[in-house]
């Protein structure tokens, strides 16, 4: 098919003429009357509109037996150098490594209109630019295996991305994979052989309202080069059913891992069946793990850990991980956070295949270093319910106004050489069946019931003004 693209642009130039010609008059209308006229909110298109064009009118032919590779980059090329939306129609294309300039912008009819990978090493791919948009789209990774790192959608260096109400499936490698990213990847249908969203450097990035269904290692991957600011969101998403077929101690089979990368929030996710965490945050300053409900974990559930300084984990519901909160690894600059307001039930005394036999498990919370622990709910945690350091690596730790109802061991608090200061105050512990109150060494128990009686014997420990059982 042969198409007129001096025509083409000029009917899109007339079509963008008459929507901006209505920005004055309405202007026009706010200045006279001091408010917008009922009905006249304005959107995105008020500000930027983007014509459309027909997919069709561009030579891409819907269920067309052969790959459309070369029909299909003439098509995005033209549309963005229009400043238009290429619109496609309901069916089944099939291409590989189409290119996305600047401006592109690619719509289909959601859940009617697929492109299937045919050939190459990623489906759609970007390097540089702004404006990209992708929406509406099913994208078939025809269970190819992808480049590591690599992405079935691999867009790096884009300003004002938004992939929106996608598809991506039989996705042989990352779902999508974005570097130094900036825009929203939302109420996208996400499953991949490895992580379904993998950023790194993202330097304004939200991810919010995706159903990651099925992850072979990872579900969202917030990651960066070196540590440093990030500042993504992930927000309101559903993930679930993530395995670590990769194995490991935990590089894998989390819902939500954010490693390297600084004020990070991860805020009311819902995740179930994740092999490991829930949420793991390594090296990881600042970072929020906010009103997320967390089902069916193999390790920790939610999870501050290695070089990080500063993590707000609060107003979180977990039920069912080998241990619900860990704040961890004082002995590598691990320190800095509130614990507080958690709903923590049902820890199991197992922990996943590849997980080091030497850490803990059946725990409610787990804290080390400059940490509040307050107003939580632990109930039946198979051996503690609060445990506060290890060995040595335990510092300026307050536990109160906590609740721990069924456990071997209601509060453990570490009593070995070099330990530091610990106050544990008005908790109410119910059903401690080894003791209320334990100090510890390492793994092992060296003292009785400190709720009653031989806390004076530890300097470092102010015990008060709990309620026992």
């Amino acid at each position: 098919m042969t198409v007129d693209r001096r025509r083409l642009f000029a009917a899109f130039a007339g079509a963008a003429s008459v929507a901006t010609a209505s920005q004055p008059a309405l202007a026009r209308r706010v200045q006279q009357t001091g408010a917008l006229p009922q009905g006249d909110a304005p959107t995105y298109r008020d500000i930027a509109p983007r014509g459309a064009i027909d997919g069709a009118a561009l030579g891409l032919r819907p269920n067309a037996a052969e790959d459309q590779t070369k029909a299909f980059q003439r098509a995005i090329d033209d549309a963005a150098a229009a400043r238009a939306v290429l619109q496609l129609g309901p069916g089944r294309y099939r291409a590989g490594e189409l290119k996305l300039p600047p401006h592109a912008a690619v719509a289909g009819v959601a859940g009617a209109t697929h492109i299937t990978l045919s050939a190459g090493a990623n489906l759609i791919s970007a390097s540089g630019g702004e404006y990209i948009r992708l929406s509406g789209l099913i994208l078939d990774g025809a269970d190819a295996p992808l480049p590591q790192q690599s992405g079935l959608i691999h867009l790096a260096q884009v300003q004002s991305l938004r992939i929106v109400d996608c598809a991506i499936a039989n996705c042989g490698g990352n779902g999508i994979a974005l570097e130094a990213a900036v825009g929203e990847v939302a109420g996208n249908t996400i499953s991949a052989a490895d992580a379904a969203i993998f950023s790194l450097d993202a330097r304004g990035l939200k991810i919010s309202g995706n159903h990651v269904r099925g992850a072979g290692n990872n579900g969202i991957l917030v990651w960066r080069s070196a540590p440093g600011d990030d500042g993504t969101l992930v927000i309101d998403n559903r993930i679930e059913n993530i395995a670590n077929k990769a194995g490991g101690s935990g590089q894998y089979g989390n819902a939500v891992n954010v490693f390297r990368a600084n004020n990070v929030i991860v805020r009311g996710n819902r995740i179930a069946n994740a092999a490991f965490s829930a949420v793991r945050g390594n090296t990881a300053s600042n970072l929020q793990i906010v009103g997320n409900t967390c089902t069916g974990l193999g390790e920790v559930a939610l999870y501050a850990e290695y070089g990080f300084e500063g993590a707000v984990i609060a107003n979180n519901i977990v039920d069912g991980a080998a241990l619900g909160i860990a704040v961890t690894n004082f002995n590598r600059g691990g320190r800095l956070a509130v614990v507080q307001g958690n709903l923590l039930r049902n820890l199991v005394a197992r922990r996943p295949a590849g997980a080091d036999p030497n850490d803990a498990f059946g725990i409610g919370i787990g804290v080390e270093a400059d940490t509040v622990v307050s107003g939580n709910v632990v109930e039946n945690a198979a051996y503690a319910g609060i445990a506060a350091g290890w060995g040595a690596y335990l510092r300026d730790v307050a536990i109160s106004a906590n609740i721990v109802r069924g456990a071997d061991y209601g509060i453990t608090v570490s009593v070995a050489p070099g330990a530091g200061a610990s106050v544990i105050a008005d908790n109410l512990i119910s059903g401690a069946r080894r003791g209320a109150i334990v100090g510890m060494e390492w793994q092992k128990p060296v003292t009785g019931d400190l709720a009653t009686d031989g806390a004076a014997r530890y300097a470092q420990l102010s015990i008060s003004g709990n309620r026992v059982r």
